[in-house]
């Protein structure tokens, strides 16, 4: 199936210090590109993934799980550790829990992790059902667009596909019970009004990770996606403020040339 427009994956060949962006359930590419291209005008490597079963049509989801959601960014991880001497993972929703299990399998190769409106767990009621439903429902209404900023849309299914959501339900339960493996530097930015995560989900991820270096950070003008919102240049701004902090030897100037 071809790839939605604007939902392509994006790579950039920069410097010795290297990001891996993590995109959202039934999102794509497209929600982190303008966070990917801005950290790639300042000199780092870039890797934004697209996850298998997405960016094309919900019914592609049906065939595909966590396992490879996770496969396809940990292969992505492994890439950008070959070239680069020091390598951050960044993610939104869903995507902040691929990196969470990303940074709790791969410890210190992972410098440090920043989470927009992490996913932990899914709160529909209905949930605990999907191991039935998934067999006799194939869909359900999408998650997409939970934007404040008028005119800014996101990439992703007007409906999920309850085998993928059972799915979901399940890896959530699994990095739960990984967090407190999770001990690097931690940037977690998250909305006070989001109408997919709940604040909750921030608040349980920060109770039980081991990380000492933690910082939290509310955005009060966005909804979920909060990086195609209102704050999207301050999650910009302060994730690379982060990444300056912790890599060994990264000078700005030098990295915004590409030197």
């Amino acid at each position: 199936m071809p790839v939605l427009p604007g939902a392509e994956p994006f790579r950039h060949e920069g410097g010795e210090v290297g990001v891996l962006l993590c995109h959202g359930f039934t999102g794509s590419p497209q929600s982190l590109r303008p966070w990917a291209e801005h950290l790639a005008g300042r000199g780092l490597s870039v890797s934004l993934p697209l996850l298998p079963g997405h960016g094309t049509r919900w019914q592609d989801m049906q065939l595909t799980g966590w396992q490879d959601w996770y496969a396809e960014v940990d292969r992505a991880l492994r890439e950008l550790l070959e070239r680069c001497a020091q390598v951050f993972v960044f993610g939104l929703s869903m995507g902040g829990a691929l990196t969470l299990r990303l940074a709790a399998k791969h410890g210190d190769a992972v410098r440090g992790i920043v989470l927009v409106n992490p996913a932990n767990k899914v709160h529909d009621p209905l949930a605990v059902t999907l191991p039935l439903t998934k067999h006799l429902i194939r869909s359900m209404p999408g998650i997409a667009s939970d934007i404040a900023k008028p005119g800014s849309l996101e990439v992703g299914y007007e409906r999920i596909p309850t085998r993928a959501a059972h799915s979901l339900r399940s890896f959530l339960q699994l990095v739960d019970a990984e967090l407190p493996q999770v001990t690097q530097p931690v940037l977690l930015l998250h909305s006070t009004q989001d109408h997919v995560v709940p604040p909750a989900d921030s608040a349980r991820i920060l109770a039980r990770i081991s990380s000492t270096d933690v910082t939290e950070s509310l955005l009060e003008q966005s909804y979920h996606v909060a990086t195609l919102d209102h704050d999207a240049e301050r999650i910009f701004a302060e994730s690379w403020a982060f990444v300056g902090r912790l890599a060994e030897g990264a000078d700005r100037e030098g990295a915004e040339t590409g030197g």
